[in-house]
């Protein structure tokens, strides 16, 4: 039996016992220099480290304003086609084929750039902002030529 004046300072297993993950309870989020090292604690105890996390996908809403806006998007493509190439006789006396190609090419891949980048672009952005920015493309991409003289037009 051994008496050292250390055993009245720890308990039995003490050195066996490895360091714990930093973690916090779900709600809980850390701030400031280390935070990024800091994981979470699942509802069985088991504790998840940090950037093992899965991000929440897509709301239902959010996917509907999605298909619906990116149908629009392939209908403005279309009606871009179209009134282009309704356009093209009339432009060829103003101005040279070379300079109204590739106007022609940027107008009809306006409207999958726009969704593109409003994706691209709003990535870790609040839901709204990303909606806002989708219908601005809804507003601002609209194929006028179209629309005001139409397919079969004067």
């Amino acid at each position: 039996m051994t008496s050292d004046s250390d055993d009245a300072l720890s308990w039995d297993g003490d050195e066996a016992s490895a360091p714990k993950d930093p973690a916090l309870p779900r709600g809980w989020n850390a701030v400031g220099k280390g935070s990024d090292e800091v994981g979470t604690v699942a509802d069985d105890g088991t504790v998840t480290a940090a950037g093992e996390t899965e991000s929440a996908g897509l709301s239902t809403a959010m996917l509907l304003i999605l298909g619906v806006v990116g149908g629009v998007y392939l209908l403005y493509t279309i009606g871009w086609v179209v009134a282009g190439l309704r356009l093209r006789p009339l432009a060829s006396f103003l101005v040279d084929d070379t300079m109204f190609l590739p106007w022609f090419v940027l107008a009809i891949a306006a409207p999958a750039l726009w969704f593109l980048a409003s994706w691209v672009l709003t990535k870790g952005r609040a839901t709204w902002i990303r909606i806002a920015v989708l219908i601005a493309g809804v507003v601002l991409l609209v194929p006028w030529p179209f629309v005001t003289v139409g397919v079969i037009g004067s």
